[in-house]
């Protein structure tokens, strides 16, 4: 896990800045967050420089490099939508004006559903894009992304 998360406070302030940019940009719905989760999976196979071979190993990397980013999706919608939830035991609230899509038949229905839609199934969403982007990387672009290691370890043996 130390190989994925790196030591460089660098990349991890400006993946936060972005993550809160374009939870910002959906006004807290995180479609442009889905949408930075392909652009993050493009550079996981970059950044991780996995060995030239896919092995299980490589590839639970990738996984858990992807996990990173809908871990810390999860934990902001959460802290964005669910304050919200005490509004279904308030009965002068009125849940019709929301203002968020009625998706199903009552309004109640739909809060609950918006709820869940914005706090588990978009991080869902942004885990399986980054993954996709990943694996997009590997197929389309597979002598980009390997790196030799022994070529490295004998430099620096030698």
């Amino acid at each position: 896990m130390r190989r994925v998360i790196s030591n460089k406070p660098l990349r991890i302030i400006v993946f936060l800045f972005l993550e809160i940019l374009s939870i910002a940009m959906g006004m807290g719905v995180p479609i442009f967050t889905i949408l930075l989760g392909f652009l993050l999976g493009l550079f996981i196979p970059r950044i991780l420089r996995t060995p030239s071979e896919l092995s299980t190993q490589n590839l639970s990397l990738i996984l858990k490099a992807a996990l990173i980013p809908s871990a810390v999706t999860l934990v902001i919608m959460a802290f964005i939508w669910l304050p919200t939830l005490t509004w279904l035991f308030d009965s002068t609230r009125d849940l019709a004006n929301f203002g968020i899509p009625m998706i199903l038949y009552s309004p109640r229905a739909s809060f609950i559903g918006w709820i869940i839609l914005m706090v588990l199934i978009s991080p869902f969403l942004q885990f399986l894009m980054t993954l996709f982007g990943s694996i997009s990387w590997i197929v389309f672009f597979p002598n980009r992304w390997r790196v030799d290691i022994s070529s490295s370890d004998n430099e620096l043996a030698g």
